[in-house]
């Protein structure tokens, strides 16, 4: 099945597509399906072209886009990111192309190897990802479809963060969706992808002035995610030291993963990653006011449309 490689023009069309800032968001899991489609309607109207969620151990990812994609009428929804362990390339490829063809333009195919916790509970042994995701790339490009095909190629990004998978989200998709890093991250990123392939990045910030409420928000984030193998790999590589990652990570540590503050701070952390290379930015929005993080931010989503979607 033909799908957008990552090779001239198909990473600026989707970069297009998506536009410099849009959403990335886990909190429409713990929402009734009805709010979460009034929540999107509303960020539609504030502007927002763009929104990216995940598949986790909730809502199956590719329903999940449809009813999305069904609640909106311009904005593009990002799988950011499914995970390859959950269906097989057969079912993939024909889902892709489904809504693809259902909502043309509408919807990119995030991929990714996610981690071994969220891998072993799915009755899989996490073993070699990236020789997993060349394999699955390759069975999703020769999958037998027999219903009617869109009239575009389907879209896909790779979850990427070091140069090998980098490298493949190069060759094989449309480019590269990356997650918890940094702008100094975002320039390898760009380098190592070239000029051609979209490159998106994932942005956590809290939309708070008080210090100790917005570290509270941002430890309680990063409390998944600081034992995973993949993601402090590319911390330690950003020249991270232990004592930085301890303990929940040190202030420092804290402040320059998961910035705070102002809209307008929030805005010139977006501008240093588009300086850096980005061509699409997805800010996660945490909600400092809550302590399980899990509520909407609508305040804080309405306060940033002002600044970054006019």
């Amino acid at each position: 099945m033909t799908t957008m490689s990552g090779t001239g023009h198909a990473g600026r069309e989707v970069a297009a597509r998506l536009g410099p800032v849009g959403l990335w968001t886990i909190q429409f899991e713990f929402q009734p399906i009805d709010r979460v489609r009034q929540a999107l309607a509303e960020l539609e109207e504030l502007g927002y072209r763009s929104l990216w969620f995940p598949e986790v151990l909730g809502r199956e990812s590719l329903t999940n886009a449809a009813d999305m994609l069904s609640a909106t009428n311009h904005m593009v929804i990002g799988a950011g990111i499914t995970t390859i362990w959950g269906r097989d390339p057969v079912t993939m490829a024909a889902a892709h192309a489904t809504l693809t063809e259902a909502w043309p333009g509408r919807f990119v195919l995030g991929l990714g190897v996610s981690h071994a916790p969220l891998v072993e509970v799915r009755g899989h042994r996490y073993e070699r990802p990236f020789a997993k995701m060349v394999k699955y790339l390759d069975d999703m490009e020769s999958a037998p479809y027999q219903g009617m095909m869109p009239a575009e190629a389907p879209v896909r990004v790779l979850a990427a963060l070091g140069p090998k998978m980098l490298q493949l989200a190069a060759e094989r998709s449309a480019g590269a969706l990356t997650y918890l890093v940094t702008p100094e991250h975002t320039a390898q990123a760009r380098s190592m992808l070239g000029p051609g392939p979209l490159l998106g990045v994932e942005q956590a910030v809290v939309l708070a002035e008080d210090a100790a409420e917005a570290r509270r928000a941002a430890r309680k984030y990063l409390e998944f995610y600081l034992p995973l193998p993949n993601y402090l790999k590319t911390l330690v590589h950003l020249g991270f030291s232990d004592s930085d990652l301890a303990g929940g990570g040190s202030d420092h540590f804290v402040d320059t993963l998961i910035p705070w503050g102002s809209a307008e701070r929030i805005a010139a952390v977006v501008k240093a990653h588009h300086d850096a290379g980005a061509d699409h930015v997805c800010l996660q929005v945490l909600d400092d006011q809550q302590p399980d993080g899990l509520g909407l931010p609508t305040r804080a989503w309405r306060e940033l449309a002002q600044v970054l979607t006019g």
